[in-house]
């Protein structure tokens, strides 16, 4: 028995073993960091100069952050309060400058002495907390700070380089302490195992990994930065990119049907019967497709294209080539709104195409069914039934088409709409509903920019469709700054109003239903005094839809739309507004994706800043569908000058997706771009950034693609075999295939 933890790897140690339980919670809880290694990858986020100061000009609102400042000065004020109603109530207010910038802090109660006493003008410290505005300044409440004196063993020790790194931290666990962390486990680094293959690390001429973890979080120069950075990029790019390889080698050996469309098919049918012509870009993405759809293994392709590009134009003449082709073709929505959309889309596009077996339709017509979860027991039945015997060609469905029941008589084709939203495991559930692995298609209406479709939709070709059709309108978009504007919000409605009463309609979008206190569990949790003091929640579908058609809107019909109504109801509400029946729709995210009333001309989007760079750039997509032209007003009530007010402004100059999708990627951490945000987990990547790093990444392919070529079970190369199963583990192994 006491042999086993001598062999275990010295960076596989938990972090409660080392660090003492109180703290390892803590990182585990609020960090994600379980075990040495996991910390000795935290790297710090930047560095500060014992000799310089932070740019407080340039702090993010309602971020944690650390600064490295000098007091200014220092007062004390007495109130008067409910608690302390005789003028016994105290207050410190502590100014730090860094020369350009100066910054309030502010303590109160019991919890002004310490800092009375330590904050003297003069003195340098590192403090951290959240930025928050009062008063129209910027100021820290009760942040927690650590004095640099330059004197004396423990601060001599810690402090010892001129560069203070500075951490990712939490409210519960601030820069210094993960900082004093890492060098009790820093000796360790030595036994890091190397992931890159020595001949491809002393040709690009990067550093062996423990000497760059050593020089990441203990630097003595600026060059020790770069050159640990420079190495800690390639592990991430080069491991995530043979992982990728690896996938892509395993897809090619699959066996697949090839599907060749009859010449005089039901391809040719519909074709004939289109109203207008394919854009050049649809008839070059076909052909990809359709070459694709001929080989003897799987397709795995990606279809970027913009909002109203004719993606489904493109997807539905897939699936009609492998109908002609003797097979069935499945298409999966992620919502049942949006699956009964492109039914009916897909439908009315067919004709009587899509009435195979039934009276009046045509010799090459087939039968195209409807799945869902809400579905009544007798539908259910035929469409199961239609699919089994091989009666319906096309089925279009959500998550229900993947359960075990659902038998196919011969799937061909794959297509899964709006990717981010489906997980790998259940591609590979539908994957395996085919005699042998059906050909796949997946569309995004999230323009990706091609280092981040390289990095994670690495195992996918990509298709990139971006002319949009004929007929389509330019949106006007605009930001309405309602807490400094007030005037303004009350100019949206009234545009809101023109628009109706030109014969058109509108959306309005909320954050939220506004139905969730009914939760016992979330009423249940107290929340805590920080988060009653935060912003207040966001706006609420039913509270915004009374208020609209008591106030500012009365007298215009408006209606709610939102996830958790019945799906008969969402469904009825969707075919009034199409059939124009409703003036306003207040709505969830639930429209972001495929809805098409081409009338609906405004769209205004409540709390705008809630949203992220794309999901407003889908939404928006929503409008302008028609010949008339569309209207987007994104309402904020955040200040001028925070970070959230820049994003909007640029949702606000430019139309173009890929553009936007690169200010996302530039402000958040990439993982969240990538769907990370969908399922909380965070993102694999530390130091690699997806835009910048462009360069790196490309040439990780390259090399990737050669190491798993020449050795697909890397039987020669333990250490990256080892990288490869850390970054694989549980979660991250989804955020990799989540194309």
């Amino acid at each position: 028995m006491g042999l086993v933890p001598a062999l275990e790897e010295p960076l596989k140690q938990p972090l409660k073993s080392v660090l003492g339980p109180a703290t390892a919670k803590v990182m585990a809880e609020h960090l994600g960091l379980h075990t040495v290694g996991d910390l000795l990858h935290h790297y710090p986020r930047r560095y500060e100069e014992r000799g310089q100061l932070t740019h407080l000009a340039d702090l993010p609102m309602d971020e944690h952050v650390t600064v490295v400042a000098q007091v200014a000065d220092a007062r004390l004020h007495s109130f008067a309060s409910a608690r302390a109603p005789r003028g016994k109530g105290q207050r410190l207010e502590v100014t730090i400058t860094d020369g350009s910038g100066r910054l309030q802090l502010v303590f109160f109660g019991n919890g002004v002495h310490k800092p009375h006493k330590e904050l003297l003008p003069g003195t340098r410290a590192m403090f951290a907390g959240k930025v928050s505005v009062f008063n129209h300044r910027l100021q820290l409440a009760h942040p927690a700070y650590e004095l640099l004196r330059g004197d004396g063993e423990e601060t001599v020790e810690n402090w010892a380089g001129a560069l203070i790194p500075l951490y990712p931290a939490t409210a519960k666990l601030e820069s210094w302490k993960i900082g004093k962390a890492v060098q009790t486990v820093l000796p360790t680094a030595q036994d890091a195992v190397d992931p890159l293959p020595g001949a491809l690390r002393e040709g690009r001429g990067l550093l062996p990994l423990p000497e760059a973890l050593l020089k990441v979080h203990r630097p003595h120069t600026k060059a020790d930065i770069a050159d640990a950075r420079a190495r800690l990029k390639w592990d991430e790019a080069f491991v995530l990119q043979v992982a990728l390889a690896r996938r892509r080698h395993a897809d090619a050996q699959l066996p697949a049907v090839a599907r060749t469309p009859a010449p005089d098919g039901l391809l040719t049918a519909f074709d004939a019967r289109l109203p207008f012509t394919l854009t050049e870009g649809q008839r070059k993405v076909s052909q990809e497709i359709f070459d694709d759809l001929a080989t003897e293994h799987p397709m795995h392709r990606l279809l970027q294209g913009e909002v109203g590009s004719g993606k489904t134009m493109v997807a539905l003449r897939a699936m009609l080539a492998v109908v002609d082709a003797g097979g069935q073709a499945a298409m999966l929505a992620p919502t049942e709104v949006l699956a009964q959309q492109h039914h009916r889309s897909i439908t009315e596009m067919m004709g009587e195409l899509a009435e195979g077996g039934m009276l009046g339709g045509t010799e090459h017509a087939t039968k195209v069914v409807l799945l869902t979860g809400s579905m009544g027991a007798a539908a259910r039945r035929r469409a199961l039934l239609d699919l089994a015997t091989g009666e319906a060609g096309i089925v279009i469905g959500t998550h229900a088409l993947i359960e075990d029941k659902v038998r196919f008589h011969d799937l061909g084709l794959v297509v899964v709409d709006e990717q981010h939203r489906f997980g790998v495991e259940q591609r590979d559930a539908l994957r395996g509903k085919g005699k042998q692995p059906p050909h796949l298609l997946v569309m995004t209406a999230t323009p990706i920019p091609r280092t981040v479709a390289m990095t994670v939709f690495g195992d996918l070709e990509t298709s990139v469709l971006d002319q949009l059709p004929a007929g389509r309108s330019p949106i006007a978009s605009h930001v309405v700054p309602a807490a400094d504007k007030p005037h303004f919000l009350a100019r949206a409605w009234e545009r809101v109003r023109e628009e109706v009463a030109g014969g058109h309609q509108a959306y309005v979008v909320c954050p939220r239903i506004g139905d969730e206190e009914d939760d016992p569990k979330k009423a249940a949790r107290k929340k805590s005094p920080e988060d009653e003091a935060e912003k207040r929640p966001p706006l609420a579908v039913l509270d915004v839809a009374d208020h609209l058609a008591k106030g500012p809107l009365q007298g215009l019909r408006v209606e709610v739309l939102h996830g958790r109504m019945h799906p008969d109801d969402k469904d009825a509400v969707m075919r009034r507004f199409a059939a124009g029946e409703t003036d306003v729709l207040v709505a969830t995210t639930v429209i972001e994706v495929g809805v098409n009333v081409p009338n609906a001309t405004a769209m205004v989007i409540m709390d705008a800043d809630r949203f992220g760079v794309s999901q407003l750039h889908q939404l928006r997509g929503r409008v302008g569908r028609g010949s008339a032209a569309g209207l987007c007003l994104l309402v904020t009530e955040m200040p001028e000058a925070s970070a959230a007010r820049q994003r909007l402004n640029a949702v606000a100059s430019t139309l173009d997706g890929f553009e936007l999708s690169r200010i996302d990627l530039e402000q958040r951490r990439e993982g969240d771009v990538l769907g990370r945000a969908q399922s909380g987990a965070r993102s694999s990547l530390r130091v690699l950034a997806v835009i910048e790093d462009e360069e790196v990444i490309a040439q990780a392919r390259e090399e990737a693609t050669k190491v798993v070529e020449a050795d697909p079970e890397l039987a020669h190369l333990p250490g990256l075999r080892t990288a490869l199963d850390a970054l694989l583990d549980d979660e991250r192994e989804q955020y990799l295939e989540k194309g």
